[in-house]
């Protein structure tokens, strides 16, 4: 049995990604509205850039074994959450954030997601 929900929790869920994806963007526009140095320019590249966090999360803590929250493995989540806020940037127009903004975007973001948790058991 165990090995049954170990193959679960391996495999790529559309529903779980769906609903982080929507608890993120709620989270991601609490996040941008709070943080000074964080700015998106409006609803599609809001929900443009909580699909490509997802997407960036996902394959980090697929490619390296680290859950890449910002309270999922000290500082090492919280630096590659920082990253990946940083780095959606580059992938994502309208979504503008500096080297401070997602270092803190990265803390509120951790703070907030503790509160509404998009992950599923």
């Amino acid at each position: 049995m165990a090995n049954l929900n170990n193959a679960r929790a391996e495999t790529f869920n559309i529903t779980h990604f769906i609903i982080r994806v929507v608890v993120g963007s709620v989270v991601l526009a609490i996040t941008s509205y709070v943080t000074e140095g964080l700015t998106i320019s409006g609803f599609w590249p809001l929900v443009v850039s909580a699909i490509v966090l997802a997407a960036l999360d996902y394959l980090v803590t697929k490619i390296f074994g680290v859950d890449a929250t910002p309270f999922g493995k000290g500082i090492t989540g919280f630096i590659l959450a920082a990253i990946i806020i940083y780095a959606t940037q580059f992938f994502v127009s309208g979504f503008v954030v500096s080297f401070w903004g997602a270092l803190i975007g990265a803390l509120i973001y951790g703070i907030i997601d503790a509160v509404i948790p998009a992950k599923t058991m």
